[in-house]
């Protein structure tokens, strides 16, 4: 082995020591990952990120990764000239942001990250809160200066149904054998949830 793998080798090993009575307890069972800041914006750690996720799997665990998207949100209101708003820490979110939000949301980051995990082989699919009304939520007023304050489609989250995920996992057990892919990651998208129920934007 050369210097320079071995310098490498060490330290993945070490941690793989490290992380073994944790992959063990956990063997089989589903763990939520969110995915979000800088490891969203910067290539080497998205790739890397993916890497970890497809370990994970390959480790026994069934990982599902919830991701935002504020940076590219952002840039993107900008490009279409909307202008973002904050109170209280969070988007303000008209109609018009909240179309934007989901072509971000669904159509860039999620399909960006899907793509990354199945370089590895076909492991992961996608979804949105709105998918099978897997996430359901209420209008969220922050109150500010005594005050209650509209901020438009931002909301509290009341319910996760995690069936349409189960049945990822079930189905694609089902058809598994020793030879086939691992079951898919599942990576949800915050995009927005069932009307009436309405949902929190994305952080800055």
């Amino acid at each position: 082995m050369s210097a320079a793998r071995k310098h490498t080798a060490l330290p993945k090993a070490q941690t793989l020591i490290e992380a073994l009575p944790w992959l063990t307890r956990h063997h089989g069972r589903t763990v939520v990952i969110k995915f979000g800041g800088n490891a969203m914006i910067d290539e080497e750690l998205k790739a890397a990120f993916a890497q970890d996720v497809v370990f994970l799997r390959h480790a026994g665990l069934k990982p599902v990764v919830v991701h935002g998207g504020g940076p590219q949100i952002s840039a993107q209101l900008d490009k279409q000239g909307l202008v973002s708003e904050f109170k209280a820490g969070l988007r303000v979110t008209t109609p018009e942001a909240m179309d934007v939000v989901r072509m971000v949301l669904a159509g860039q980051v999620q399909r960006e990250l899907v793509g990354l995990l199945n370089q590895h082989g076909p492991l992961a699919v996608g979804m949105t809160g709105e998918d099978a009304h897997t996430i359901t939520a209420t209008q969220h007023r922050p109150t500010i200066d005594g005050e209650s304050v509209d901020i438009g489609r931002v909301g509290e989250i009341t319910a996760i149904d995690t069936g349409p995920s189960r049945r990822c996992w079930t189905t694609a057990a089902s058809r598994s054998s020793p030879r086939s892919p691992a079951p898919p990651t599942t990576t949800t998208s915050t995009t927005s949830t069932p009307t009436p129920p309405r949902p929190r934007s994305p952080p800055r």
